[in-house]
């Protein structure tokens, strides 16, 4: 075995291991080579393999049995029909999630099953302790809509116990670009931020701002349908007209960059928002500047939440169906549990958007 980018041999190995273990092609119960065998067939020292069968008797893939030798855990496969499925979320209070959860309910609950529910508030670290304490109950399932979706997944390996354990799992609203090939329920968001671009544009806008969230996939679908819009109908694309946000900085950066922008007398006529939410924060910060919507600026949210028809302005938007986005994810994971193939699933993966139109946005071709 040689070095590869960078990684020590002993992690080669223990990643090698792990996915023969994860593939199944090494089964629950099946005995590992000796520390002899491994060290010889792998060319390393039998301190690497030491090192590496370690990580994974940590990591919980095998268990060693004194005087018998190194067994792949007996785990997978093992307890079924707890009757729990856990959902994991990235927030519980957020305007979207307790319809979403309503619509899990709905289909579990008919189904028999209850839920153990947990949130991450959006960070990556709390989503792996939120993994490893739902890998230490008996579940039968996971719905999880990831934290930070559009930046590299840290914990994979908690996902692949998940593989390992037979424990199957379904992503929502969002989805690691690495593995989409895992089973995901998403609203095509593309398309949607195409829609309210488009819209703008139909209406007479020429000068339209883009605010959107840059550590998720949903930020980075809207932002592409706003460029493809832009592009289609001749406008060029101006990363000067688009301001990004963190999970981090979410209240204080659009609304912040906003006014900057118009204390500099920078032309803004449109504002594709990333939901309803910035575009609320977004409405106060054009009032402030003694400016009003929609005369002076059109703005347009994203999900259709109470805010859209509550706000200073009643909001273009798009659809969002929560509960059943939310349904769809809990009828895919019971396909799942119970081994349905892809090709015979009855279930839509990718919702399409719909637009909602109401007095945010001022037709500017009269």
């Amino acid at each position: 075995m040689t070095e590869d980018s960078g990684k020590a041999k002993y992690y080669l190995l223990m990643e090698e291991l792990k996915k023969e273990i994860v593939s199944g092609r090494r089964k629950p119960g099946d005995r590992l080579p000796s520390e002899n065998e491994l060290s010889a067939s792998c060319h390393v020292s039998r301190h690497t393999v030491r090192k590496a069968l370690s990580i994974l008797e940590q990591e919980g893939f095998i268990e060693a049995e004194h005087g018998r030798g190194t067994f792949v855990s007996r785990k997978a496969g093992g307890k079924k029909g707890s009757g729990n499925i856990a959902v994991i979320t990235t927030y519980l209070s957020d305007y979207i999630f307790p319809r979403l959860i309503q619509g899990i309910d709905g289909v579990l609950t008919a189904n028999g099953y209850s839920i153990i529910l947990k949130n991450t508030g959006n960070s990556r670290l709390k989503e792996s302790r939120c993994l490893e304490e739902i890998l230490k109950k008996d579940i039968d399932g996971l719905i999880i809509e990831p934290s930070k979706s559009e930046i590299m997944c840290g914990h994979k390996g908690l996902y692949e116990k998940l593989d390992f354990y037979q424990i199957p799992y379904v992503f929502i609203q969002g989805c690691y670009a690495h593995m989409r090939n895992k089973p995901h329920i998403l609203m095509d968001d593309c398309m949607g931020g195409y829609m309210l671009t488009k819209h703008l544009i139909e209406l007479g806008h020429k000068h339209i701002l883009g605010i959107f969230k840059a550590d998720d996939s949903q930020g980075r679908d809207r932002h592409k349908g706003y460029v493809k819009a832009l592009q289609e109908t001749g406008f060029s694309y101006d990363p000067d007209m688009v301001v990004w946000f963190h999970t981090e900085d979410r209240v204080s950066k659009p609304s912040g960059a906003l006014r900057l922008k118009l204390e500099e007398g920078v032309r803004i006529d449109g504002i594709v928002c990333y939901n309803d939410q910035i575009a609320f924060e977004v409405m106060k910060t054009i009032e402030k500047s003694g400016l009003s919507v929609p005369e002076d600026i059109s703005v347009t949210g994203y999900d259709n939440s109470f805010i859209a028809e509550n706000g200073i302005v009643k909001l273009t938007t798009i659809a969002h169906p929560q509960e059943r986005l939310g349904a769809m994810a809990a009828e895919l994971l019971l396909e799942k549990m119970n081994n349905v193939p892809d090709e015979e699933s009855r279930v839509e993966r990718i919702l399409k958007p719909e637009l909602i139109i109401r007095e945010s946005c001022k037709d500017r071709r009269i």
